[in-house]
């Protein structure tokens, strides 16, 4: 894949030398476990500008150009430095006191697409605030995911009122409690315990290869709901996982608890700052539903689209390789399959 056939752009990429540490973090800047908080928004680009290069560009490869673009590591980091991280500024939010709700002071929620809590007071406007976007699936599908922080002490409760207001039936999570630094807070209970109006009850616990699964209910006053967490803690801190197969054996799950929850709302989808690691969980997903309807993926094009509901999704260039290294995967995958039921017939 040459990446001079995409759209040429301005924009240069973030470089390391621009990260700052993080709450004292000084550690190597590879998938998402690291120096999250302090990428600098790119100010000098025309908001307008940013969001054209998101909504026109695309690079389709089919199976073979896939192949070649996962071992063309050079070419790879020059496409993803070309993408706009399309982070916006605290005053653009316009809501005082929202830092006190935000796990990172540099990631915050784009404007367009953020969820608002509706049960707080209208005129609170705070309340209403939760560091969330809504995330655009297959197809442009709109709502498919909820991408957010990994929640704080003082935004558990918010977190809830988020899984009722919008009815969602699974939560991915995809780090561990404490990374060096704290990651997440544990928001669920042992058993049972209420969170704000909520009773949250564990039901079950299933220990799968790589992540557990907690079957919970959360009920109000009038009503009880469903829902699934996964617990994905065996991506490595400062690391990439050692192999795509688990994160696509967890994804073939989410996807058929998906199915069975029927018309329900989003899936929760977060890691510690809800952008790198939940980045790679949503365009993994969204590439392999891609590659089985169409045999063909969109890679750039995915990354272009979640940015523009959520800006920095997909972190580091490494998270980009990795990306293209696990639908790589998901495609020989998906040949083998279709190879062995041809001979079975």
């Amino acid at each position: 894949m040459d990446p001079s056939s995409t759209i040429s752009t301005p924009f240069k990429s973030v470089k390391q030398s621009r990260l700052q540490e993080r709450r004292g973090s000084n550690v190597s800047l590879t998938l998402d476990v690291s120096a999250l908080g302090n990428i600098e928004p790119i100010k000098s680009t025309p908001r307008e500008v940013t969001l054209l290069y998101l909504k026109t560009t695309s690079s389709m490869l089919n199976k073979e150009q896939l192949n070649e673009a996962t071992k063309s590591i050079q070419a790879l980091e020059a496409e993803f430095s070309k993408i706009p991280p399309n982070f916006i500024d605290s005053d653009e939010l316009n809501i005082p006191g929202h830092a006190s709700k935000n796990r990172y002071k540099t990631i915050l929620p784009n404007t367009q697409t953020r969820v608002c809590l509706t049960s707080g007071k209208p005129t609170n406007h705070l309340s209403s605030y939760i560091n969330a976007n809504y995330i655009r699936g297959y197809g442009g599908k709109e709502k498919e995911y909820i991408a957010t922080q990994g929640p704080m002490i003082n935004t558990v409760n918010d977190f809830w009122e988020m899984v009722w207001q919008e009815d969602c039936p699974i939560i991915v999570m995809i780090t561990k409690l404490k990374e060096k630094n704290e990651k997440c807070v544990v928001y669920w209970p042992e058993n049972q315990d209420a969170f704000g109006r909520f009773q949250i009850v564990v039901n079950s616990r299933k220990e799968c290869d790589g992540y557990t699964i907690l079957d919970l209910s959360i009920k109000d006053a009038k009503q009880s709901r469903s829902v699934k967490h996964y617990w994905y803690s065996s991506w490595p801190d400062h690391k990439t996982p050692d192999t795509a197969q688990s994160l696509l054996d967890l994804i073939h799950e989410v996807e058929e608890s998906r199915e069975a929850a029927g018309n329900r709302g989003p899936i929760i989808v977060h890691c510690s700052a809800g952008i790198g690691r939940t980045g790679c969980f949503i365009a993994t997903s969204i590439g392999c539903q891609q590659i089985k309807e169409t045999s063909e993926v969109d890679i750039l094009g995915i990354v272009c689209q979640m940015r523009t509901d959520r800006g920095g999704m997909i972190q580091t260039s490494e998270q980009y390789q990795f990306l293209h290294q696990t639908l790589c995967l998901y495609q020989s995958n998906q040949s083998k399959n279709s190879d062995s039921s041809s001979t079975s017939k």
